[in-house]
């Protein structure tokens, strides 16, 4: 069965009610004041099944100017709209602003109910038939039928039957796949079961025993109960009305604007990037910083209009725009909107949600209005290449992609491989997946290599830096993570080299100009003029006249080309006099099997405070064994 969303619109008194009625046979006037009135105030709904499979879920909303906001809340969900225009009176404000209201939210398909039609005489709903498709000019119903018709004497009823199950066949379903959504527009108790809450499922499908929450509060609960169309079903499809019962909610922590959503995959913005259109109609041009009211869905909040490229935006014109919420609702990409003044209450603007959570943006950004431009393209690579690349050097995740774009899981993996075979995004965690756009890798990449840079301008005599003082130079902004690939990426290239715990540039050697040379050769001839005590490494400093830190910079490059031994911490040879005394060393013990320190003193002339740390530098090379106080030879 094709499940598919009829909603009226016209203005107040033109038969919304009386036609519906005349459909299905249903009074969707149920409040006593509406009944006692004659007048619509609250949302309205039926069902009528044609030949074909086709069901509608029909929404009747109010046509009093007070109720324009309760009549926003049930165009959201429409596949098509019944515009209805009563033949003795004709087209009426709340025609003209309903009209715009359903343009503004998306709506791209219905008809036209010329009611009352037994009123007038033939000539009349000529004139009228013309006047309405004057009106009709340049909107989605240009081409619509119109359709006079009687609720009193049933003329034209079957007729609008058959045009509205015509227009059916050709219209799309909402998509049963994906995670489903669930805006509330009604919430009431029944005894014995509970909270109930009713709305349009948007998408996906929700079954019985699901668990679910109610955004933007985060309220868990669990799918109880579910009936569409007054039966009771296993399991609700999206375009169809249904009634959820709620386990864990009570009836007063629920109200219209709240969503139901699968638990966990979903969350709420206060901050949204949108395409926006000032209608031609409104009376005044719209500010930048103006206070508005959105609505969308079921949603009523009030927005500030942060406009990115100018200072105001005249009826008719469009532009790329920033809407700051009062409080958190659930917006995904695409999702229509409609924007009203407060007082004088209007509709003067509306558009489509481009990100539903964006990164921070300058005004008057090129760069920010090219991100928005990617993300008006349509397409779902060209969305999701624009939230990738609008992630800047914080990338973003499988999972926020899917939140802030509602691309159905499949047709995303489809979008992401084309954009990793190509290049235009690089994955850069694993688990959970994490992306940066081509431009945010590279910059990072380049980050890393002007970090290696600056360092070894302040550390001339370094070969390498360690990777875990590189890694702490990700931006706090990005994620620790990215280190890994980033530095692939660099040996990749051929820009440096990854050697155990260091990272040093290709084609660097470590050393730096003549002077620091010069200081190096000095140092060695200090240790060579030494011979068998060469001086001590405070002594170094004062002879040469150098900080402690460049002196051990020194003396570690020596002892990395072989022209140094360090045998403690502040004491080194040339290798020459080590390994004469080495030499001496083992043939005593060869003969003598075991040696004091006296006597090593004895055969090598070494004063104490050479002559233990040398023995000690032995041991452990290995040549000798400590064994009390004397030493003995570790091999034959």
């Amino acid at each position: 069965m094709k499940n598919l969303i009829l909603g009226t619109a016209g203005h107040i008194d033109h038969g919304k009610t009386s036609l519906v009625k005349s459909l299905t046979g249903i009074d969707t006037d149920c409040l006593p004041e509406e009944k006692a009135r004659g007048i619509t105030i609250e949302l309205g709904f039926a069902g009528l099944d044609l030949p074909g499979g086709i069901h509608f879920g029909i929404v009747d909303v109010p046509g009093h100017e007070r109720f324009v906001r309760t009549m926003v809340a049930g165009v959201g969900g429409m596949d098509l709209v019944m515009l209805v225009i009563a033949a003795d009176e004709g087209v009426m404000p709340q025609t003209r602003e309903h009209l715009e209201i359903c343009q503004l939210l998306g709506v791209r398909k219905g008809l036209v109910a010329l009611t009352k039609s037994d009123l007038v005489d033939p000539d009349w709903l000529d004139l009228v038939v013309e006047e309405v498709r004057e009106f009709l000019a340049g909107s989605f119903l240009e081409e619509a039928p119109v359709i006079p018709v009687s609720s009193k004497t049933g003329s034209g009823i079957e007729l609008l039957r058959n045009e509205l199950g015509l227009i059916a066949c050709g219209l799309e379903p909402k998509r049963s796949e994906g995670p489903y959504r669930l805006p509330v527009d009604r919430v009431f108790t029944l005894a014995g079961f509970g909270t109930v809450v009713t709305g349009t499922l948007l998408s996906g499908t929700v079954s019985l025993g699901d668990e679910a929450e109610i955004l933007p509060s985060a309220l868990p609960c669990r799918i109880r109960g579910i009936q569409a169309h007054g039966a009771k079903v296993e399991t609700g499809e999206a375009g169809s009305r249904l009634a959820l019962n709620l386990q864990g909610v009570d009836h007063y922590q629920v109200r219209r604007g709240d969503v139901v959503v699968p638990k966990g995959i979903y969350r709420t913005t206060r901050i949204v990037d949108v395409y926006l259109n000032h209608l031609a109609s409104a009376p005044r041009s719209l500010k930048h910083r103006s206070g508005l009211r959105l609505h969308s869905s079921t949603y009523e909040v009030a927005a500030t209009v942060i406009l990115f490229d100018r200072t105001a935006l005249a009826p008719g014109e469009s532009a790329y725009a920033q809407l700051r919420l009062a409080r958190p609702v659930l917006l995904l990409n695409g999702d229509p909107f409609v924007l009203r003044t407060s007082s004088p209450s209007a509709t003067v603007a509306g558009g489509r949600i481009l990100d539903p959570s964006p990164p921070g943006r300058r005004r008057r950004s090129l760069e920010a209005l090219k991100l928005l431009r990617n993300l008006s393209a349509g397409t779902e690579s060209g969305i999701v290449a624009g939230m990738v690349s609008g992630s800047l050097l914080s990338g973003i995740t499988h999972t926020e992609i899917i939140s802030r774009s509602g691309i159905l899981s499949r047709r995303l993996e489809a979008a992401l491989a084309n954009l990793l075979a190509t290049g235009e995004i690089v994955q850069v965690v694993r688990d959970p997946k994490k992306y940066l756009s081509r431009e945010s890798f590279s910059a990072l990449c380049d980050l890393l290599v002007e970090v290696m840079n600056s360092y070894f301008a302040q550390n001339p005599l370094k070969e390498g830096i360690s990777k875990e003082e590189l890694k702490t130079k990700i931006p706090t902004r990005s994620d620790g993570r990215f280190f890994t690939p980033c530095l692939a990426a660099l040996e990749k290239e051929g820009r440096v080299i990854a050697e155990r715990e260091y990272v040093r540039l290709v084609g660097r050697k470590a050393g730096g100009e003549t002077a620091e040379t010069d200081i190096r050769q000095r140092i060695r001839l200090e240790l060579e003029k030494g011979g068998n005590e060469p001086p001590f490494l405070n002594d170094i400093c004062k002879l040469l006249q150098i900080p402690e830190k460049q002196a051990v910079e020194h003396l570690a490059l020596l002892a990395s080309a072989g022209e140094a031994v360090r045998v403690k911490s502040d004491i080194f040879y040339r290798p020459e006099p080590l390994a004469r005394m080495e030499e001496i060393l083992t043939n005593y013990l060869l003969e003598k099997g075991e040696i004091s320190p006296a006597e090593f003193r004895e055969i090598s002339g070494l004063s104490r405070k050479f002559m233990i740390p040398v023995l000690e530098y032995f041991d452990s090379k290995k040549v000798t064994i400590r064994l009390g106080d004397k030493r003995i030879l570790r091999r034959k």
